[in-house]
């Protein structure tokens, strides 16, 4: 069987959080779908690691689907377990870290 980053992941059924790993002290990626009208990524983070500030122009959500996060947005703090998500404004600061290490998909819609 190929790798999973080398199958073509369309019409397939396929679970969602084995589609990005964690690895030690990093934060891995990996785009689902990139188009001009929006994004989906997931995200593995290594227990303590995270995105420092930054605003984004456009409303992403973050769905948890393992773990524990942090997820600061314009100073007030989150704490989000497994099957719980939030709305990050566009253009209000925010940060994520890891409470635990944790999964996560971003959908981010430009339009």
């Amino acid at each position: 069987m190929k790798k999973l980053e080398q199958l073509d992941i369309k019409g397939r059924v396929l679970k969602t959080i084995e589609l990005v790993d964690y690895q030690e002290d990093a934060v891995v990626s990996r785009t689902i779908i990139d188009k001009t009208t929006g994004t989906i990524t997931l995200f593995a983070f290594d227990e303590g690691q995270g995105l420092s500030e930054h605003t984004a122009p456009f409303d992403a959500l973050v769905q948890i689907l393992d773990g524990e996060a942090e997820i600061t947005i314009s100073g007030e703090k989150n704490y989000l377990k497994v099957n719980e998500m939030i709305v990050m404004p566009a253009n209000e600061p925010h940060a994520l870290k890891a409470v635990k290490k944790f999964k996560m998909l971003l959908t981010m819609v430009k339009s």
